[in-house]
This record gives C-alpha cells, sequence and structure tokens, in this order.
C-alpha cells in the first residue's frame, strides 16, 4: 500500500521529475563542455597542439560510449532514484577533481571518468519519461528532458568563459563541479521512497548485442550521423571561433549563444509539433520520421559557415544549422516507440553508444582534418555528409513494430 501510494505520488510529479532531468542535464553539460570552451587556455597551459587536443576532446567519449549498453540495462534493472543520483555525484565531483590535473595524461583519465558517471543522463532520462508518459506525450517531455544538456551549452559557453577569463580554467573546474552536488537535494526530495522505475518485464530481458533488431540497428546507425554533427559542434565550434574568427574567449563565447539557444529550443518544439501531430490522427512513426528527415537537411547551413565574411551572417548560419535540434525528441520517441517492454533503458543505451561512436571519432577527425588542411570547411563538409546519411537509414530500416510490440509498448 506504501509503495503503491508512493507510485501515485511519482506519477503526479512527473513533470517536477522532468524539470529536475532537464536542470541535471544543464549541469551535465557545464561539466562536459568545460573543456571545449577553455581548450584554447588548457592547451596554452599544457602545451599541447591540435591533435593533442583533438584526443582530450574526445577522451570524455570513450568511456561514455563504452558505458551506453551497460547503463541502459542497469537503467532497466534498478530504481533510477538511487542510480541516477549516485551517477550524478560521481560526475559533479570529478569536474571539480580535474581542476587539480597537471598533465595531459591526468586530464585524459579524468575525462573517461566523468564520462562513466555522465553515462546515466540519457538511459537513465529516457527511462524515466517512458515510465511517466504515454506515448503520444513523449516527444515533448524527451525533448526538455534534453534540451537541458544544450541549454548547457547555450548558457554554459559565456558562462564558463567568463569564468576562465576571470579566475583561470582550474578554479572553473573546482566552482562547477563542486557546486553541482547541491541537485540531490531536490532529486531524492522530489522522487518518493518507495517510488520505483523498474517495471515488471526487468530483468527478463537478455541485452546482448546480439539481440538488437532492424528497428533498433537502424535507429542506431541513424544516430550515428546526428552524433558527428552535434558533437563537432559541440567540442570545436568554440576553438573555431577564436582561432579562425579571431574572437575572444569571452566573445567566441558570446557567440557560441545563438547555434546552443537554437538547439535548445528546437528541442522541446520539435517534440511538441510532432505531439500535435500525432494527436491530430497523424501516424506516429510517420510524423517522427518527417520531422527526423527536414530538421537533418539544415544541417546543409553549416557548410557556407565556413565561407562567409561576416560575424552577422555566419551566426544567422549557424543558428539555422542548429535546427538539427527539431530532430532530437522524436528520435528518443521513436526508439521508446520501438522497444519491448522492459528494454527503453537498454534501446536508448544502444542507441547512444552507436551515437556517441561519434563522440570519439568526430574530434580526432576534425583535428587531423584541421592539421592537413588548415581549414575547417571540408571538417564541416564531412559532418554534414556523415548526418544526412542518417535520413535514408531511419526511412529503410525503421518499421512499425508488431502488433504485440505495440500493446506493450502502451501499457
Amino acid at each position: 500500500m506504501i509503495a503503491e501510494t508512493a507510485q501515485q505520488t511519482f506519477l503526479r510529479r512527473r513533470w517536477a521529475i522532468t524539470g529536475l532531468l532537464l536542470t541535471a542535464g544543464l549541469i551535465n553539460y557545464f561539466d562536459r563542455t568545460i573543456v571545449s570552451v577553455a581548450l584554447p587556455a588548457i592547451a596554452d597551459d599544457l602545451h599541447i597542439g591540435p591533435g593533442r587536443m583533438g584526443v582530450l576532446l574526445s577522451a570524455f567519449f570513450w568511456s561514455y560510449a563504452l558505458m551506453q549498453v551497460p547503463i541502459g540495462g542497469l537503467a532497466d534493472r534498478f530504481n533510477l532514484r538511487w542510480l541516477y543520483g549516485g551517477c550524478f555525484a560521481l560526475w559533479s565531483v570529478t569536474c571539480g577533481l580535474t581542476g587539480f590535473a597537471g598533465s595531459l595524461a591526468v586530464m585524459i583519465a579524468l575525462r573517461m571518468l566523468l564520462g562513466v558517471g555522465e553515462s546515466i543522463y540519457l538511459p537513465g532520462g529516457i527511462k524515466a519519461v517512458s515510465v511517466l508518459f504515454a506515448p503520444k506525450d513523449r516527444g515533448l517531455a524527451s525533448g526538455l528532458v534534453n534540451c537541458g544538456t544544450r541549454a548547457g551549452l547555450a548558457f554554459g559557453a559565456p558562462l564558463i568563459a567568463a569564468l576562465v577569463t576571470a579566475f583561470g580554467w582550474r578554479t572553473a573546474f573546482f566552482l562547477l563541479g563542486f557546486s553541482s552536488l547541491v541537485w540531490l537535494a531536490p532529486w531524492f526530495a522530489a522522487f518518493p521512497r518507495g517510488a520505483s522505475t523498474v517495471t515488471a518485464e526487468a530483468g527478463k530481458r537478455d541485452w546482448r548485442l546480439s539481440k538488437v533488431d532492424r528497428n533498433l540497428l537502424g535507429m542506431s546507425l541513424c544516430n550515428i550521423g546526428y552524433g558527428y554533427y552535434f558533437y563537432l559542434m559541440v567540442t570545436w565550434l568554440p576553438t573555431y571561433l577564436v582561432r579562425a574568427r579571431g574572437m575572444s574567449l569571452r566573445q567566441a563565447g558570446a557567440c557560441a549563444v545563438v547555434p546552443y539557444l537554437t538547439w535548445t529550443l528546437s528541442e522541446p518544439l520539435g517534440g511538441w509539433i510532432a505531439d500535435r501531430l500525432v494527436a491530430g490522427g497523424r501516424d506516429e512513426m510517420a510524423v517522427r520520421k518527417w520531422m527526423v528527415a527536414a530538421s537533418f537537411l539544415t544541417g546543409l547551413m553549416l557548410i557556407p559557415v565556413a565561407l562567409v565574411e561576416g560575424r552577422g551572417p555566419m551566426l544567422a548560419l549557424l543558428g539555422g544549422a542548429s535546427l538539427v535540434g527539431l530532430s532530437t525528441p522524436n528520435i528518443y520517441s521513436l526508439v521508446q516507440r520501438v522497444s519491448r517492454e522492459g528494454e527503453v533503458g537498454f534501446g536508448i543505451g544502444v542507441m547512444n553508444l552507436a551515437g556517441n561512436i561519434s563522440g570519439v571519432v568526430a574530434p580526432i577527425a576534425t583535428g587531423q582534418i584541421l592539421e592537413r588542411s588548415g581549414s575547417y570547411l571540408p571538417a564541416f563538409v564531412a559532418a554534414v555528409v556523415v548526418l544526412l546519411a542518417g535520413i535514408p537509414v531511419c526511412w529503410s530500416m525503421v518499421k512499425q513494430p508488431s502488433a504485440v510490440s505495440r500493446q506493450l509498448s502502451a501499457q
């Protein structure tokens, strides 16, 4: 009876939980992208060139990607009240400790540990959405959960730039990492004791990658394209603005708000638009796939960013190129739609593993392209080509799940 009451309270608080997950995403990207924004200062201090800069930017994704499937399985099997809270504490403390790093090797090790802690973010957050919301309402909720990360980019870039300029990059790590631990208090207060995110089917499924079906494989391949494009924007954009556009770190942080804020607002908007179309009677799978395709095409605007002269046209194009964010909640909703009961965390983990392989590759590949060509244009072209390759994959491989799967998903 107590557990039933706690579960009802948990469901009534679904928007408060969603808000906390959004805030966790904001903090997640403060802690994740501080290296990208502070990279010019870190590179000067530790004496590293573009090649090793790319390795440092990539290091986070080595562990983050590898942890996606295991943490997705854990999110299905264990209550997120404790699992998410514990991982949040780990990533916050690790971010704070990075301020003590005295060498590239130590920085890389701490970035990998940060990846372990932050791995819960997407599988755990979307798992919570699948428990708290019906399928027709998951687009907006998924967009809100994930747009916190993009808000972290938008508001983190100028904030981190200001902190690094005023106090140095080491103090910036201390402040952002250790202060974020206060989030744990409202999380445990809002998530009632006795409430659970574990479904009746948890522990009965086979989470081996060999069990991945055609739908999930298609979404994973699509997410590789999305991930390569997105992580180029995340990791290299601030350095591009400083070194290719001649901006100060503070100016680069301010200008980065335009594309990152556009991405932030696009995510809940893309989910809301799709939810309204589905509520109006249109087929959910078709609507979400069309949203993915249309938003991926806006990525073409990234290519002329490297060609235009003025700052205004450049920012307008970067903003347009960030409308790719309209696809994000629909990608996550499609994975929830085609996942079997009790396997949403696993499905999101598999998909995010694929997307974060791009997180490993994109920073290193971009660094190598820059060293060989001396230009950002071929790097931008490569990102757009990889992104657009995801459209035919999504349309050809992701199909309507069986009647049994649909019934289970709707329960």
